[in-house]
């Protein structure tokens, strides 16, 4: 491991960090929760499913109470002030989103193919810009956090 990734490791320990990511997390469970009851809600009284309704059931079926569990352990984290580190819950976390997204890009397949294709490419730009907006903030706070460590003029916020 080189310098940066441990100034990175040590970095993203920082308590205020882990509770954002935990109410980011929650917020995120929950979204997707009221996603998923909302779209399965018109299958329910179907009286059959095409593949794409079927592959949202289903997908929902399994997401909705892993995504509930987390919201659970979400809601414990953060009265504890930390994350959980199991990997049990790191698992459950992939899946249940996996889940999730497979549930919406099916229901809106369900409606029409170009729809399904559109979740799916707005999804891969949505990741990307999280991504970079991401990287840049945290990246340039962590190279503010290390100037002022090094006694370098620390004394204005990081660039917007």
């Amino acid at each position: 491991m080189d310098e940066d990734e441990r100034q990175w490791a040590a970095w993203r320990r920082q308590p205020a960090l882990e509770q954002e990511w935990i109410r980011q997390n929650n917020l995120m469970y929950g979204g997707l929760i009221g996603i998923g009851i909302v779209f399965v809600q018109p299958f329910l009284t179907a009286s059959s499913l095409d593949l794409s309704a079927w592959i949202c059931v289903v997908a929902f079926s399994v997401a909705i109470p892993l995504l509930a569990g987390l919201v659970l352990v979400t809601y414990q984290e953060a009265f504890m002030r930390r994350a959980s580190g199991s990997k049990l819950v790191t698992v459950a976390q992939s899946v249940a989103v996996a889940f999730a997204f497979t549930g919406i890009v099916s229901g809106f397949w369900h409606v029409t193919w170009i729809a399904g294709v559109g979740v799916l490419v707005a999804s891969a730009l949505a990741l990307a810009v999280h991504s970079a907006g991401y990287s840049k903030l945290m990246y340039r706070r962590a190279a503010h956090d290390a100037a002022a460590s090094d006694g370098s003029d620390a004394s204005t916020d990081p660039e917007p």
